[in-house]
């Protein structure tokens, strides 16, 4: 048994949980990449004896999935606690960054953490290690996150050229 068999076996269910839990296909898959991260980490410490792959794995994709939430409430506090502090007066930001007013429209409507991402890896060109630190992802999750928002970049500009 090596963890490339086991991780073909239970790839499938470890992401359908995911996906009931999360109810997030995006959030499912980077949860199942960090799962599987974890599960080839600690390999060597699996015992068959204790519980099947698939249990295991499957433990481990709670546990993942129990850590995204747990971050995602502390962020969401700090957040809050962050906008209690500034007030309610909202002000918008302009910052010019160079960029064609395309791809500029383009990135406002990405999700927060896919500009997270793009502003990491591109603009401040942090190599993948150091940008999925920041992000308290694993580096497999902030290159799946990445090389998603170029694709919507991707597709958004075209969109907006060929209109």
């Amino acid at each position: 048994m090596t963890f490339a068999d086991a991780a073909r076996r239970h790839l499938d269910a470890v992401y359908r949980y995911l996906l009931v839990m999360t109810k997030d296909a995006t959030l499912a898959e980077d949860l199942t990449s960090d799962t599987f991260e974890r599960a080839l980490r600690r390999w060597h410490r699996f015992d068959p004896k204790r519980a099947g792959e698939r249990t295991w794995l499957l433990m481990l994709a709670r546990s993942a999935t129990l850590d995204h939430f747990r971050a995602d409430e502390r962020r969401r506090r700090r957040e809050e606690r962050y906008t209690r502090e500034q007030g309610s007066e909202e002000t918008e930001i302009r910052v010019d960054l160079g960029l064609s007013p395309a791809l500029e429209q383009a990135l406002g409507t990405l999700s927060a953490a896919e500009r997270e991402v793009i502003a990491l890896r591109v603009v401040v060109e942090l190599d993948g290690d150091t940008a999925a630190r920041v992000l308290g992802i694993s580096t497999t999750s902030c290159s799946t996150r990445l090389n998603r928002a170029l694709r919507k970049l991707e597709e958004r500009v075209s969109a907006d050229v060929a209109v």
